[in-house]
């Protein structure tokens, strides 16, 4: 989650924290030392080696209920922590990965493979995972960038000056074999911050919206699903006026953080472009909903809205949500919720009847760099398993 400013003027929300550096050449050599010491001692070595130019995912299975998941970061330490919140909830499967793009140059929109593979890598070892990727419509994306210049932005991308960089990533998403990817596409475009904004001018932000859909379904092998994902509440602009047309939206999302407008969880349901708006504007289009960002942060530690926004979840049935897990927003990574943390844990822990299901590990380790050549230079990680008991 990024910087911006959601509900009443001024009501700023906080920049997702960086991810820590990376110490590569310390995790490379306790690695090598882990696997040639297994090696050595004849230990139980499991290994799947995981090819980019082998068979792709099936598409999902179908799975009952809703997919769950959370942001916990946008590089791999975010699928790292995935198997933490699971052991956390006692068990209960995350079926959703969730990252960002950075919005700060169209390299890094066009999506670098170094920064896709391990969640391509996550998405595809359990057919039933989705893999749900916030892609940013501009550079710059939150540098403040005034409205008369978003305008002219708008117009290119409407003119197509931006189609290239959009193909390009789909063929980076195809070519690493997840070509199901769920695109949350200029998320919270009814607000003020992101220079993907709409309401500069409704009718070329559609427009720019069509084109990029366009583009990155002309690329072969893609299966991709569009999610229109404005923030509750008018905002800036109502986010029915930036509605795309149901030909080029495949689930109508919606963010929404325990935050003004709307005093109660009642308001947020029943408010102009809320909740309640957001379920009625899907279903009238025959397409489900979907919560990419959702959690605390006004009120602080507020366990009766976590209860009531798991209790909305239930009943609406979307596709997925992913709460934004660090602070101000989230529970397990966020010491200062205590009682909200409680409510959730409570409600997504296995109840009876609904053991976790075993799968796969959560994370491959890449060791291309020292066993690629042996492979003819392909991609590939080794999984380390115990075999046996003790």
């Amino acid at each position: 989650m990024r910087q911006r400013h959601g509900g009443p003027r001024g009501a700023g929300r906080h920049r997702r924290p960086a991810a820590p550096a990376r110490r590569r050449r310390l995790t490379t050599a306790c690695v090598g030392a882990a696997v040639a010491g297994a090696l050595v001692a004849g230990g139980a070595l499991a290994t799947d080696v995981l090819r980019e130019d082998g068979p792709r995912p099936r598409p999902p299975r179908a799975s009952s209920g809703t997919a769950v998941g959370a942001f916990l970061g946008s590089d791999s330490e975010g699928v790292r922590r995935i198997a933490g919140l699971q052991k956390w909830l006692g068990g209960t499967r995350l079926r959703v990965g969730h990252t960002y793009l950075p919005g700060d140059r169209w390299v890094n929109i066009e999506g670098r493979p170094g920064f896709l593979r391990p969640w391509a890598q996550w998405r595809r070892a359990e057919d039933d995972r989705l893999f749900v990727l916030n892609v940013p419509m501009q550079e710059r994306n939150e540098e403040n960038v005034p409205d008369h210049e978003v305008r002219r932005l708008l117009a290119r991308g409407a003119g197509g000056d931006f189609d290239h960089h959009f193909r390009t990533l789909a063929g980076r998403l195809v070519s690493l074999g997840v070509p199901d990817t769920v695109i949350v596409l200029g998320w919270e475009m009814n607000g003020t911050t992101y220079t993907h904004r709409c309401a500069p001018d409704p009718k070329a932000w559609k427009a720019y919206w069509r084109r990029v859909v366009t583009a990155m379904r002309s690329v072969p092998g893609q299966e991709f699903r569009f999610d229109f994902a404005p923030s509750r509440g008018r905002d800036a602009v109502g986010w029915t006026e930036c509605y795309p047309g149901d030909d080029v939206v495949d689930i109508v999302g919606m963010d929404s953080y325990d935050q003004p407008p709307g005093e109660t969880f009642d308001d947020q349901v029943n408010q102009p472009y809320g909740l309640r708006h957001q379920v009625e504007f899907a279903a009238a289009r025959g397409k489900p909903v979907s919560y990419p960002e959702w959690g605390l942060f006004r009120r602080g530690d507020n366990p009766e809205y976590m209860r009531r926004m798991l209790e909305w979840i239930e009943e609406q049935k979307p596709l997925y949500h992913t709460i934004s897990d660090y602070c101000p927003h989230g529970v397990w990574r966020c010491a200062e919720h205590p009682r909200s943390a409680a409510v959730f844990r409570s409600a997504l822990r296995p109840g009876p009847g609904r053991p976790p299901r075993p799968g796969r590990p959560e994370y491959c380790l890449d060791l291309e760099d020292w066993l690629g050549a042996w492979f003819g230079g392909r991609r590939l990680c080794v999984i380390l398993s115990r075999e046996g008991g003790r």
